[in-house]
């Protein structure tokens, strides 16, 4: 029979010559780690809390993947210039679902399969800020998703939610205070925007996926493992300093994969669509109901660069708004049977918008500027700004109103109550998409 010593050495040897191998390779090591085992401890039982850092707010970033077609997804159907620049996709203004409230969104609608978020929207959880975008606007999908994710128009540097924990937890998860998976992303990849220069977020793609495979590899491995998870500071005792960093790094992988594991291993409380957005937002949801320290969630739909065949009720573009809009309106009702809803503010984006015009084969060009959408009770429901006008036109293209940034300062500021200006790098007004506390 093994006896401790002998199996944190084998242990260590293991992990020295194999290291933590996640089935998932998006997993992404944490770049700072507890200063010593004992903090390790602490954190798994959710110790430590930030002076002035409000634990309980909860941001959760959705990503339209592709360049989402903002013309008919919030429908000026007031402007004949809209019908006349799209013969074949426009939406028809009887089908648009109209925003009109309060004096504010009067001659604009949502696309008809957005029922869900017009119902969240005629409750008061819905903001729509029109006509956003940034100077001298990018058409790669790559250089300007790089932009909204540095929030730097060189689209280069550290992640703007990266930069918001280096902040935040002084580089340091689980130590002052914000934990190993402060930082959740759901995908195969983490994405630029959620890495710091310091800190880096938990990625998976699937719960299953995300844990340590050494266990598969037989009892003596797993009891080795065991004993060591369970008396962490004796085996990091006699370890090298790199020995110890390594043993540091694997301990808080598995804290976080089995924490992770077994939240989102909850029925949830309301019925989820069957879309992979769906399916992401059903595992946040479970992970907020149980408790998790993260702070900011990361999701993605994918699909949106619609040259052709974009349809205009029932064609592909459709189908992705409609997988869109259910998908955040079964998260919401599941928020809110949890007594979370007040809790989660959720901010949607895509890297571009699409040309006036339709093209020659039933679909749209990459563009400029987009809608963006906030959600949840904190929000300033409605529609803020202008649309963006359909005759001053820049080459074909919508001028922006509303910088990006600002956006992310009001969200920044307003909702997680951070320094903007050291997260963004620069001073951009916040936009007041977030009631005042």
């Amino acid at each position: 029979m093994m006896d401790l010593h002998s199996s944190r050495a084998f242990t260590r040897r293991a992990f020295l010559s194999r290291g933590l191998t996640l089935a998932s390779t998006a997993w992404t090591v944490p770049a700072f780690l507890h200063a010593s085992a004992t903090a390790l401890a602490r954190q798994t039982a959710g110790a430590g809390s930030v002076p002035g850092v409000p634990q309980d707010r909860i941001l959760v970033v959705v990503q339209l993947a592709g360049g989402n077609d903002g013309l008919n997804t919030v429908v000026p159907y007031g402007d004949p210039a809209y019908y006349r620049a799209r013969p074949a996709i426009a939406i028809p203004e009887s089908s648009a679902l109209r925003l009109s409230r309060d004096g504010m969104g009067d001659g604009v609608g949502l696309h008809p399969r957005m029922t869900a978020i017009k119902e969240m929207y005629d409750r008061g959880l819905v903001t729509v800020v029109q006509g956003v975008g940034y100077p001298n606007p990018n058409r790669s999908h790559f250089k300007s998703m790089d932009i909204w994710h540095t929030a730097d128009t060189s689209g280069t540097g550290d992640g703007w939610l990266g930069r918001y924990f280096d902040n935040q937890c002084s580089g340091r998860p689980g130590g002052h205070e914000c934990s190993g998976h402060a930082g959740i992303a759901l995908g195969r990849t983490a994405p630029l925007a959620m890495q710091g220069r310091r800190f880096k977020p938990v990625s998976f793609e699937t719960p299953d996926l995300f844990r340590w495979t050494g266990l598969d590899q037989g009892d003596a491995l797993a009891r080795a493992y065991e004993a060591l998870s369970k008396e962490p500071a004796q085996a990091m005792g006699g370890a090298s300093p790199t020995e110890a960093f390594l043993l540091r790094t694997e301990l808080d992988a598995q804290i976080a994969s089995d924490r992770i594991r077994k939240a989102v291993g909850q029925r949830p409380l309301v019925a989820y669509p069957g879309s992979n957005l769906a399916r992401q937002l059903a595992m946040v949801a479970a992970m907020i109901r149980a408790g998790l320290e993260t702070r900011v969630y990361y999701v993605s739909l994918g699909g949106f660069d619609t040259h052709a065949g974009q349809g205009g009720q029932n064609g592909a573009h459709a189908n992705l708004l409609d997988q869109f809009s259910s998908a955040v309106g079964a998260f919401y009702k599941d928020l809110a049977a949890q007594g979370n809803d007040g809790r989660v503010l959720t901010m949607s984006f895509s890297e571009f918008g699409r040309r006036v015009g339709q093209n020659g084969s039933g679909g749209t060009d990459h563009g400029t500027a987009a809608p963006m959408f906030l959600f949840g009770p904190m929000v300033r429901a409605g529609v803020l700004g202008d649309h963006p006008s359909l005759s001053r036109l820049d080459n074909g293209d919508l001028i922006y109103g509303v910088d990006f940034r600002h956006v992310y300062a009001g969200i920044v500021g307003g909702w997680l109550q951070a320094d903007a200006d050291k997260v963004l790098g620069g001073r951009f007004k916040p936009a007041l998409v977030v009631k005042k506390a």
